[in-house]
């Protein structure tokens, strides 16, 4: 297993808010309020489902503005040969650690980004009585320090383990799943997660956070996908805790994504380009093909880092089609969604989910959009 190491290379990085962050003027910024919605509690999926395939899945047609409930399995049915799928390739890293500290008390690591050596950029919790130099004990006896303090919530710890960080991290760390999925200390302790909290083709180490669209895809199901003439091509984008964070601004305009590595290579740029129909499989895959598209819709092989904002305004260059969960209120994935489908019909979507029972949010059930 190979980590990719932020901020080292020769990969060009490139900032990109697109369009849609100059699409409204100040006299007429968008309150995020107006993309909250109510939600029961108990709808919030805490594990996946049985079957990967299984997942309702409801289609979202932006042309006639209608709604129909289905199937993940049958996604294929509503597809055409020459439309194009577009995966993230990331892999979800067992990202999430509980030391010791020499007082007795436990502290919560959430890896975020690979340093030089053995040292990584991480959250603490609790953060607050963290200090530089608190050594931090982990039970197969290897051990971290703290070096540095970056900000209110980012550290640099320093790993002292005696074998490959990689076999450290397989028996110690767990997967670090979004804070609304609940577990005990003996479920977090299950590989469950780290088998389910990923898709079936993952490939390259580096999220914190799973590009949940994409968990529903079963190997099978992507050998029949192949055979009825559906291209799949992967790009990658390693998810960051940014994911995990609420947009505190009052206005939607004022929000600034977190930076995220991405790549897409010149096999999949061709691929794209020569698609009929481009469906993306996710938020994160959506970002990618968008940051990587010039105006005409034409997609570059590109490797760098994206702060993509997408939210309603914005005018997507590529992206034909989107595969994705049901996300939370006032996030920006809510807003992407919103951008791509218009607010009111996917406030539509969402209550008619509610209505039905559909599963939210990672684990949760998916939607089509077309």
């Amino acid at each position: 297993m190979k980590f990719f190491e932020y901020g080292m290379g020769n990969h060009s990085r490139i900032l990109s808010e697109g369009s849609g962050s100059k699409a409204h003027d100040q006299s007429r910024k968008m309150r995020l309020d107006e993309f909250d919605y109510p939600l029961d509690s108990r709808l919030i999926a805490q594990s996946p489902c049985e079957r990967r395939d299984r997942a309702r899945m409801m289609i979202v047609d932006r042309d006639r503005s209608s709604i129909e409930d289905d199937f993940f399995y049958n996604l294929a049915e509503n597809l055409k040969a020459g439309d194009v799928l577009v995966v993230n390739d990331t892999k979800v890293i067992p990202a999430k650690l509980t030391g010791r500290k020499l007082t007795g008390g436990n502290i919560e690591i959430l890896l975020l980004s690979k340093r030089e050596g053995r040292c990584w950029e991480v959250l603490l919790k609790p953060g607050r009585r963290a200090r530089i130099g608190l050594d931090i004990f982990f039970e197969d006896g290897s051990q971290a320090k703290i070096l540095e303090r970056l900000s209110d919530r980012k550290w640099i710890l320093e790993f002292r383990v005696e074998k490959d960080f990689e076999d450290f991290l397989d028996r110690c760390g767990t997967a670090p799943l979004p804070p609304y999925i609940k577990r005990s200390r003996i479920q977090a302790a299950s590989r469950q997660d780290l088998d389910r909290y990923q898709t079936v083709y993952a490939k390259v180490p580096g999220s914190v956070a799973a590009p949940t669209a994409g968990l529903h895809f079963t190997e099978d199901m992507m050998a029949a996908l192949k055979s009825g003439a559906i291209e799949i091509v992967p790009v990658t984008l390693h998810v960051g805790y940014g994911t995990f964070l609420p947009i505190e601004a009052e206005f939607v305009e004022e929000h600034r994504m977190e930076e995220e590595f991405f790549e897409i290579s010149k096999e999949a740029a061709e691929a794209i380009n020569r698609a009929s129909r481009v469906i993306a499989v996710g938020t994160t895959s959506t970002r990618v093909v968008e940051t990587a598209s010039d105006d005409s819709g034409r997609v570059e092989p590109r490797c760098g880092f994206t702060g993509l904002y997408i939210y309603p305004g914005y005018r997507f260059k590529r992206v034909g089609g989107l595969v994705t969960n049901f996300h939370l209120p006032k996030s920006s994935l809510f807003l992407l969604v919103c951008a791509f489908a218009g607010r009111e019909l996917i406030r539509s979507a969402y209550r008619r989910a509610a209505e039905e029972k559909y599963r939210f949010y990672s684990y949760g059930d998916c939607m089509l959009i077309l």
